[in-house]
């Protein structure tokens, strides 16, 4: 089996990159090592608007459960800031639907998919990269100018090809239950101690169903677990309105801090392989898409080309760092400043911010994908006054 470009990883990311080296004039295999794509989930399903459109998906009924405009985010001492948007701001998504019409695409494309398929070893010819892989439990060999590794946090690609693993790997589990929304059109957050070093969620799926979960800077399956027993049974606003069984659970890492190297002979690593996740949210679908399309349209010229050195590679890792390199970095920043503060400081910080002043900042110029922008408005000298309780709140748990 020979091919210009081989994708690892069939999800969001993988599926991207596949089609858009297609699209450029690649011969493009992707492989997957699960049974069938879209399961099993790993995410939220919460997608922002602009990271279904990075995705050159619709926004279909067969995709979309539900539509959110905002946030109710709930301090440690049970106040509530609330951030509404003022219009559609992300879809709840089946993930399972989603990934199949990202594959489906990419096979409209021209890509070949081969599912349970795991790579297992990859050696480097002179021109060549041999990926070995267990194909239905069956050893075979792979070859390509070309590797993208689209295969998650703890990637296989990114291990073999030496660029090691990424920042910081958060724990998170999630589960979907029956819970009374106080209103569909917003997902709840709660900071502090009841979710250290992130935050826990509910994300309406209905006015009767929401998924509910947490993450923890531990990397501990375990531990994530027993943080989100406390926030189902002593978070008031939680336990009051979450009732019945639990219909389905998922578990996941979710890395943080891009890897210092996304590019070697031959190899592109791209998506959670590469860090490349909002530290502010845990997102990784928007981020992870526009350095798919990147990662698809160089690794199929270099295929072509005949050049799949590190020097030429090297044009992705420009290129995406340029396009989302500033935003990730700022994101890194605020969350180990959010992740440090204790529970108090966490009351006052959300506490100053609670004015109809700051809060028109936040619903004109909030953006999930890109919190610079509002950083910016709200640092701008013309609304200095506006900030000084939050300034003073930011002083006081840094100093």
């Amino acid at each position: 089996m020979q091919y210009d470009v081989v994708v690892v990883g069939a999800g969001p990311v993988g599926a991207t990159a596949a089609r858009y080296a297609a699209l450029n004039g690649a011969s493009v295999l992707l492989i997957e090592e699960h049974t069938s794509v879209g399961s099993p989930v790993g995410c939220t399903g919460l997608l922002s608007t602009r990271a279904i459109s990075e995705c050159d998906v619709k926004p279909t009924n067969d995709i979309v459960l539900n539509l959110v405009r905002g946030a109710h985010v709930y301090s440690p001492n049970g106040n509530c800031l609330p951030i509404d948007g003022g219009k559609t701001k992300a879809y709840v998504v089946s993930r399972k639907m989603f990934d199949r019409k990202l594959v489906t695409m990419a096979v409209d494309a021209g890509v070949d998919v081969s599912i349970k398929t795991r790579a297992i070893g990859l050696n480097r010819t002179k021109r060549l990269q041999e990926l070995l892989v267990l194909q239905n439990g069956v050893p075979n060999t792979i070859t390509a100018n070309v590797i993208i590794g689209a295969d998650g946090v703890r990637s296989n690609i990114a291990k073999m090809a030496g660029l090691g693993n990424v920042q910081k790997v958060l724990s998170g589990i999630q589960i979907e239950a029956p819970y009374t929304s106080n209103d569909a059109d917003f997902v709840e957050l709660f900071m502090g101690s009841q979710a250290p070093g992130f935050f826990g969620w509910t994300v309406p799926v209905s006015e009767t169903i929401s998924r509910i979960g947490l993450a923890v800077p531990t990397g501990n399956e375990s531990h994530a677990i027993q943080y989100l027993n406390i926030l189902l049974n002593s978070n008031k606003e939680i336990f009051e309105r979450c009732y019945g069984g639990v219909l389905d659970i998922v578990y996941g890492g979710i890395p943080l801090g891009p890897q210092s190297k996304t590019v070697a002979d031959g190899v592109l690593i791209v998506g959670d392989a590469a860090g490349q996740v909002k530290p502010t949210s845990g997102g990784g679908v928007y981020t992870g898409a526009a350095c798919a399309k990147i990662a698809g349209e160089v690794a199929a010229s270099s295929a072509i080309e005949e050049d799949a050195s590190v020097n030429r590679l090297n044009e992705y890792d420009k290129r995406w760092r340029a396009k989302l390199g500033r935003e990730l970095n700022l994101g890194m920043k605020i969350h180990e400043f959010i992740g440090g503060l204790s529970d108090n400081d966490l009351d006052e910080l959300l506490g100053s911010m609670n004015t109809p002043a700051i809060l028109d900042l936040i619903t004109e110029y909030g953006d999930m994908d890109r919190p610079s922008i509002l950083m910016k408005k709200m640092l701008s000298p013309t609304n200095s006054w506006q900030m000084m309780n939050v300034f003073w709140a930011f002083a006081k748990a840094v100093l």
